[in-house]
């Protein structure tokens, strides 16, 4: 299992499946080459400060070690997004609810697919393209 560590394969997974629990946020996309299982791990700073973040940081670490392998899917990118809670909830449960976040139907969520109309940019409220033009 590697590790994920450029920002562009951390967005890409943001775009893929979700499994929410009260200590972290499980995000995961097929990949489809044939490399190994990869993971990331990332906590935000309104999750605390600097201690804080790495202490929640090293008991994601700590799941992913103790988490069979083989409840991971092959050719998969997951990303553990870690919560405040993660710093006072039980380690048996987390690793309980890591199960669970693995073993959930891979959900996925679609960002941006509204297709109603879209406004113009730089329009007074109410005004209508052809009202702005001068008249000829």
């Amino acid at each position: 299992m590697d590790r994920l560590r450029q920002r562009a394969d951390f967005l890409a997974v943001a775009n893929g499946a979700r499994a929410n629990s009260p200590a972290f946020v499980l995000q995961s996309r097929r990949r489809d080459d044939s490399g190994p299982i990869r993971i990331g791990f990332t906590v935000t700073k309104k999750n605390g400060n600097a201690p804080e973040r790495n202490r929640i940081r090293r008991r994601l670490r700590e799941l992913v070690k103790r988490l069979d392998p083989v409840s991971m899917q092959p050719h998969h990118d997951y990303v553990l997004v870690g919560r405040r809670d993660a710093l006072s909830r039980d380690f048996a449960t987390m690793l309980d609810d890591l199960r669970i976040a693995f073993s959930k139907p891979a959900r996925h969520t679609a960002k941006g697919t509204h297709k109603g109309p879209s406004k113009g940019r730089g329009q007074r409220p109410g005004a209508t393209a052809s009202a702005s033009r001068k008249p000829d």
